[in-house]
């Protein structure tokens, strides 16, 4: 079943590279008592991901974060060396999170797992924005298939 809007986000553990190397961040340390805008990607380093998705959060971070957001979060199904590697590449700094889930366990509570076996990519995650308050969906938007329309930065922060 896919979370809506109203829902409490799943309990979780998600990896973030720190100094001191790769380390666990709960679901509960990162929605509980912010405002968060997540948004996930089917994968890093991929076409649209790399050239759309993710740089329009980090051009209009400053925008987000001014509206009372505490913190905007990049999910993917890839590991923690990985969505490191892509934030560096992409000079996202302190502006977005890079969040792993390696094994799409905390996708799946969501309900927003996506088979991507077909293309050589094994399990992955739907392409989707959600807006939380206190670990609660106010806002969640998924997009179709290979499409970036209503997941975008430029929705997430009309939507604030």
């Amino acid at each position: 079943m896919t979370i809506k809007v109203g829902d409490k986000i799943p309990e979780g553990t998600l990896m973030q590279m720190t100094g001191e190397g790769p380390a666990p961040i709960s679901t509960a340390d990162l929605f509980g008592g912010k405002k968060v805008v997540l948004f996930a990607v089917p994968g890093a380093f991929t076409p649209t991901c790399s050239a759309k998705h993710l740089p329009g959060f980090v051009d209009h971070a400053g925008d987000i974060k001014g509206k009372g957001v505490d913190t905007i979060a990049c999910m993917s199904v890839n590991d923690v060396f990985v969505m490191n590697a892509w934030g560096e590449d992409q000079s996202v700094g302190d502006k977005v999170v890079m969040l792993a889930d390696g094994n799409g366990e905390f996708t799946n509570s969501l309900g927003l797992g996506l088979d991507a076996s077909g293309f050589g990519m094994g399990q992955r995650s739907q392409r989707f924005s959600l807006i939380a308050e206190d670990g609660v969906v106010t806002q969640l938007n998924v997009d179709e298939g290979g499409a970036l329309e209503v997941s975008s930065a430029e929705v997430a922060l009309s939507q604030l």
